[in-house]
């Protein structure tokens, strides 16, 4: 087994899906889903969205990278954020807000549950 693992797309078929019909505040928005690492509860990726709204809650540390696109995340009573390429964050468990992506959106994603 590798013990170094880059994340790419190459030789990966995505998994295609969408937000629950219930989170979706506007849009039709569709994700892809190119699952790299999936072990011992983390797992680590690149995803991508077309645009659209929904909310979002998490369980889960989420660390992100913005590798291209644009997209606003705002916290429940808080400011939205725009983040873009080159932009890295984590969302942390018990974030509740919304996702909008406003230009299709990739990112390098690490999942720690």
């Amino acid at each position: 087994m590798d013990m170094l693992v880059r994340i790419t797309t190459d030789g990966i078929v995505p998994e295609e899906d969408a937000p629950a019909p219930d989170r979706v505040i506007s849009g039709a928005p569709r994700f892809r889903t190119w699952n790299v690492e999936e072990r011992d509860g983390l797992y680590a990726g690149v995803w991508e969205a077309t645009p659209g709204k929904w909310r979002i809650s998490y369980d889960e540390w989420e660390y992100c990278r913005i590798l291209s696109g644009r997209s606003v995340i705002t916290e429940e009573g808080g400011a939205a954020v725009e983040v873009g390429p080159g932009d890295s964050f984590v969302l942390r468990p018990g974030f509740v807000g919304t996702w909008e992506v406003i230009e299709t959106t990739r990112k390098d994603y690490v999942i720690r549950l």
